[in-house]
C-alpha cells in the first residue's frame, strides 16, 4: 500500500521554473479577440455538423457526421476550462457567460467544479486535500480491462451509478456528497444544489421537446454528445495517467503531450500541461510561448503515442502495486 501523508505534510516548495518577470507578464496578458475567435470558430463548426446531423438523420451520412459532431462536442471541456480560469477573455463576464455554457455541454455543475478545479490547482495530485480531479488517473487502480473500457464511446452509460449525472440528481435533492462538503464552502452549497437543479430541468425539459416533437434529435443533439466524446478522453488522461501522486514538483504529477493542428485546436493548448499546472495565470493561446521560455527546465514534450507507450504499462504494474508511479527524467538546470 502507498504510505498517503497527503501534501501538506511535505516540506518542500512547490516547485516553479526561472522565468522574467516581464516576460511571465506579457504571456499573463488576457485578449477578448484571442477569445472571441476560438469560440466563434468553435460554434460556427458546431452548428454546421449539428445542422449536418438533422438534414442527414435517417440515412447512412448521420452516423459519421453525428461522430464529428460529437467529437468536436468535446471541445467545450477546453471551453469550460479555460474560461473557468477567467483567462480565455480580458473581460470577465464573457468567461463566466461561456463558462456557464460550456459547463452545461460537460455536464459539469459550474459551483462544484469551480471549486473542486481550483483545489485541483493548489493540491494537484494530493490524496490529504484530496484531488478529486484525478480520481481516474493517479489515484485510480484500473486492471487492463478496465482502464481500455474507458475508451469505448458510450461506454459511460454503463457507470451512471457512479457518474457525474448521478451527483448532479443528488445534489439537486439537496444531498451533501463528500465532494460537496470537502472542495464546496459551505456558504455556497446553497449554490450548487440551485444550480444542479437547473441541470435537471434543462434535461427534462430536452427529453420533453423531443416527446412533443416526436424526434429523438434533441436528445441526440443536445444530452447524449457528451457520452461519445471519446477523443477528448484520449486526450485528456494524458495529462496525470500514472504519474506521481503527493509531490510539489508539476513535472513528476503532471504530462505535456503535442497533438498536431486540428486536435490542438479542439483541446485549446491544454496539451501544454505541466507548463498550464507551473502558471495558471496565463491564456492558453500563449502556452507555446511560455514552453519556449522554460522548455530547458521541463521533461520532453511525448507524442501521444508516446505517452500511453509509457501509461499503458504503468496501468498493468499500478493494478498490482498500488504505489508504482512512472518516474520521470527531470533536466538538470
Amino acid at each position: 500500500m502507498t504510505i498517503q501523508t497527503g501534501i501538506n505534510n511535505i516540506s518542500d516548495k512547490w516547485f516553479r521554473p526561472t522565468i522574467d518577470k516581464k516576460t511571465l507578464k506579457k504571456l499573463s496578458k488576457r485578449s477578448d479577440f484571442e477569445g472571441w475567435k476560438h469560440i466563434i470558430i468553435f460554434f460556427v463548426c458546431l452548428l454546421t455538423l449539428g445542422i449536418s446531423s438533422v438534414l442527414t438523420w435517417g440515412t447512412i451520412w448521420f452516423i459519421p457526421v453525428y461522430v464529428f459532431y460529437c467529437t468536436l462536442w468535446g471541445g467545450a471541456d477546453a471551453i469550460w476550462h479555460e474560461c473557468g480560469h477567467r483567462t480565455a477573455f480580458k473581460t470577465r463576464k464573457l468567461n463566466d457567460f461561456f463558462y456557464t455554457i460550456a459547463s452545461y455541454m460537460n455536464n459539469f455543475e459550474p459551483v462544484r467544479w469551480r471549486w473542486s478545479h481550483s483545489l485541483h490547482h493548489s493540491y494537484t495530485a494530493s490524496v490529504d486535500p484530496h484531488d478529486y480531479e484525478v480520481d481516474g488517473s493517479i489515484f485510480a487502480n484500473h486492471t487492463i480491462i478496465s482502464f481500455l473500457f474507458i475508451f469505448v464511446p458510450g461506454s459511460s452509460f454503463l457507470t451512471l451509478h457512479k457518474s457525474l449525472h448521478l451527483e448532479i440528481l443528488k445534489h439537486a435533492l439537496g444531498i451533501e456528497t463528500k465532494v460537496m462538503k470537502d472542495c464546496i464552502p459551505e456558504d455556497k452549497r446553497k449554490d450548487c444544489i440551485n444550480s444542479s437543479r437547473l441541470f435537471v430541468l434543462l434535461w427534462t425539459s430536452t427529453i420533453a421537446l423531443s416527446i412533443i416533437l416526436n424526434s429523438f434529435l434533441p436528445i441526440l443533439l443536445l444530452l447524449l454528445p457528451k457520452f461519445f466524446t471519446f477523443l477528448n478522453v484520449i486526450w485528456g488522461l494524458t495529462q496525470h495517467m500514472g504519474l506521481k501522486e503527493d509531490t510539489k514538483d508539476h513535472r513528476l504529477s503532471t504530462r505535456s503531450v503535442r497533438l498536431s493542428l486540428i486536435p490542438s485546436f479542439i483541446y485549446w493548448k491544454m496539451e501544454y500541461h505541466i507548463e498550464h499546472h507551473m502558471f495558471p495565470m496565463v491564456p492558453s493561446y500563449n502556452l507555446p510561448k511560455l514552453y519556449e521560455e522554460i522548455k530547458d527546465q521541463l521533461p520532453k514534450p511525448q507524442s501521444l503515442i508516446e505517452a500511453y507507450k509509457e501509461i499503458i504499462p504503468a496501468v498493468i504494474k499500478k493494478s498490482k502495486d498500488p504505489s508504482y508511479y512512472i518516474p520521470v527524467k527531470i533536466p538538470n538546470v
